[in-house]
Formats: structure tokens, C-alpha cells, sequence
């Protein structure tokens, strides 16, 4: 997973707690990270369709639907792409002492394996939504914890 699903996320559960849209500039300064590489993460976000911009003077992104309805694995695809995390390349039909590819119409334990690790992990990420963690936000660190930073948001 690269870096920007961190501050997607990160950013999703800040814009449940926004009273409007929130600049890019605003969540990059409160998150202390590079403006424009989250901006790329946004406009990822936005193209998914999960967050929106708003133009104008009170600008900025807000989240499209209920927090609740958005999953973390939304988040990673549309910063990162729904591909796999593994591609087999069928190794085993190279080399000196390859399996010809009449003998391999089933994929091999290693790809049913990373395979079945992949389902894993996106069903866990699946089964979590921004509301969710918004709410483990509050028990971890208090319930002021979201409403200090609407306060910051303005």
C-alpha cells in the first residue's frame, strides 16, 4: 500500500468531523505533509467518487455520502487501484525442468495462497467503514478529540 492511503484515510475521517468543505491546503497543513502530493490523494478520493470538490471562497472537499457507507477498502482503491497485490507469472512453466502449460490448468498453491491472502485482506478492509473509524477515533483519544478539530478546521 503506498503512503497516500494513509492520508486518504486520515483525510476521510477529518472531513467527517468538517461542518463544510475543507481546503486541500487546510488538511495538508493539519496533517503536516506535502500540500500537493495530498492533493494528488484527493483528487484520487474525488474521481471515485467518494469526496467532492466545492469551488469558491468556502471551498474545499467534503465526502459525497454517509461516512458510513464509504469502506476503508473504497479509500485504498481509489488511491491505489483495485489490482491484486500479487501477479503470478507462472513461474513454474520456466526454467530447465518447466511444467508444460497442459499440466498447469489449475493456479499453483502459491497463487491460491497469495490469492486467499488477498480475499483476506480485502474483505478486513471491506468489512471497516470511515464512520467506524471515526468512532474508534473517539474511543482511543476522547470525544473531543473530532470536535477539537472541526474547531481547527473553522
Amino acid at each position: 500500500m503506498s503512503g497516500g492511503v494513509e492520508w486518504a484515510v486520515h483525510c476521510c475521517v477529518v472531513l467527517t468531523a468538517a461542518r463544510g468543505p475543507v481546503p486541500a491546503a487546510r488538511l495538508a497543513e493539519l496533517h503536516d505533509v506535502s500540500g500537493s502530493y495530498l492533493a494528488k490523494q484527493l483528487q484520487s478520493l474525488a474521481r471515485a467518487g467518494l469526496i467532492h470538490s466545492v469551488q469558491g471562497h468556502a471551498g474545499g472537499y467534503a465526502l459525497t455520502r454517509d461516512p458510513a457507507d464509504i469502506t476503508v477498502l473504497d479509500v485504498v482503491e481509489a488511491v491505489d487501484g483495485a489490482a491484486p497485490a500479487f501477479t503470478c507469472t507462472e513461474i513454474r512453466q520456466r526454467g530447465p525442468l518447466a511444467a508444460p502449460a497442459e499440466a498447469c490448468t489449475l493456479p499453483c498453491p502459491v497463487h491460491r495462497t497469495m490469492m486467499a491472502a488477498d480475499d483476506a485482506w480485502r474483505a478486513s478492509l471491506r468489512a471497516v467503514t470511515i464512520a467506524d473509524l471515526a468512532q474508534m477515533v473517539t474511543a482511543d483519544s476522547g470525544p473531543s478529540t473530532l470536535l477539537t478539530v472541526r474547531q481547527w478546521l473553522g
